[in-house]
């Protein structure tokens, strides 16, 4: 039973009989009439039980983006109901404005939607849907609250999907799909043309010239049907935060716009994610819904307070092929979990792969070191110089084992990855 706000005024108008004639006997007089009435009530007000519920279903969405879960309410019985409706969600899901007032004639049916505003990934949940329907004198309700499933997925963002039109017209070019052509780059054939000056003379093509009055050069266009391995690092490194935002989401930002665009270029894209374990494994070769895919198995992934295991990593990556892929590792630059974790493993990887490593820079360590006013900015200033520059030997040390470092502020990682890969596409060496 659920009392409304008439009822203490109810009670409160008892005084006036009590002034009149003051006495024990009028004050529990009334109360007892209070309590019949409010009673009475009750049990006049209509079931919420005999209400139909029931939710539909509700698409996935990206995380912060607005959506709604929709309630189809179905008055089954000969009566008119009146109350509110509360539909309940985890509080991650951010839900609001879910309480509605409810007025459902016999066989009347209403739709019921909830705003709703993931700041989490995964999939978020309906907690309860409570049904509260008032008597004919609105000073008592009937109540009940029941299970009425519901889920909403919620997708990484995905922010740097902006950056994917300008990228796509760069690699347009690199195709020849455009006005312009890149020549004398990549390992394709495509064409002859008559040797100009500035031409590769590498690209001469003697039978073709002995057959012409001219010097005939070949024409290359960028590699396709190329395999590119992600590798999505979830160990304790990439729960740490850059800017206020978990490294683990910006390694995932930047995935997603390589393997969109590489998926566009007609590159197999595979991806895989762990720490001491494979978390995750998608094999989306050669499909346009690469992106989509690899982003709805992001949606589960969080980090793991614990080391990543590199060599089961590596193992995972040999077990997905053994064709020549460019590897792209998303890990933090932290000098003592890849010296200690991903060194022993690089040599093998670096020998049948082009092995990627991108990393979100803290800004933060830039603007320590820069700050130099005060006694404690100076100290300051020396702690984050020594780890920049433990940071710079460590990507030295990567790139003397043949690795490409990418390690770029959180929100320019995405371009910069994305342009790194189609420099290396031009340059035929994917």
């Amino acid at each position: 039973m659920a009392i409304s706000g008439r009822v203490p005024l109810l009670v409160l108008l008892g005084l006036v009989p009590v002034v009149l004639r003051p006495s024990f006997g009028t004050m529990w007089l009334w109360l007892l009439a209070v309590t019949l009435v409010v009673l009475a009530d009750w049990l006049l007000a209509p079931r919420p039980e005999s209400l139909e519920i029931t939710r539909r279903a509700t698409e996935p969405v990206r995380m912060t983006y607005p959506t709604s879960s929709t309630l189809l309410v179905v008055n089954p019985s000969s009566r008119t109901v009146a109350g509110v409706l509360r539909d309940a969600w985890q509080p991650t899901a951010g839900a609001s404005v879910n309480r509605f007032p409810l007025r459902l004639t016999p066989g009347d049916r209403v739709l019921l939607h909830t705003p709703l505003r993931p700041v989490r990934r995964g999939d978020l949940r309906a907690h309860r849907v409570t049904v509260r329907l008032r008597g004919p004198l609105g000073l008592a309700s009937r109540q009940v609250t029941r299970e009425v499933p519901g889920v909403v997925r919620s997708l990484p963002p995905f922010e740097s999907r902006k950056h994917l039109p300008s990228r796509l017209a760069r690699l347009r070019d690199l195709d020849g799909r455009s006005a312009v052509r890149v020549r004398g780059q990549g390992t394709e054939f495509d064409s002859l043309r008559e040797y100009v000056r500035g031409d590769d003379v590498r690209s001469i093509d003697w039978r073709a010239t002995a057959r012409n009055r001219t010097v005939v050069v070949r024409t290359w266009q960028p590699e396709r049907d190329r395999r590119v391995v992600l590798v999505l690092d979830t160990s304790r490194t990439s729960a740490g935060r850059v800017d206020d935002v978990p490294r683990l989401d910006s390694a995932m930002d930047a995935a997603l716009l390589l393997a969109a665009l590489a998926a566009r270029a007609g590159d197999r894209v595979d991806f895989l994610a762990g720490d001491r374990r494979v978390r995750a494994r998608v094999r989306a070769a050669g499909t346009r819904e690469a992106a989509a895919r690899i982003q709805d198995t992001m949606a589960d992934l969080e980090p793991v307070i614990a080391e990543a295991d590199w060599t089961a990593l590596a193992g995972a990556v040999t077990g997905l092929g053994r064709q020549r892929a460019l590897v792209v590792l998303l890990t933090p630059l932290e000098s003592s979990a890849i010296e200690e974790g991903l060194l022993p493993v690089l040599p093998t990887l670096v020998r049948h792969h082009r092995v990627v490593l991108a990393s979100a820079k803290d800004p933060a360590l830039d603007r320590l070191a820069a700050a130099r006013t005060t006694v404690d900015d100076v100290y300051d200033a020396a702690a984050a110089e020594q780890v920049l520059a433990r940071r710079r030997g460590t990507a030295d040390l990567l790139r003397a084992l043949g690795v490409d470092v990418v390690d770029a502020a959180a929100e320019q990682l995405p371009p910069a990855l994305a342009d790194h890969y189609l420099a290396l596409k031009a340059q035929g060496l994917l």
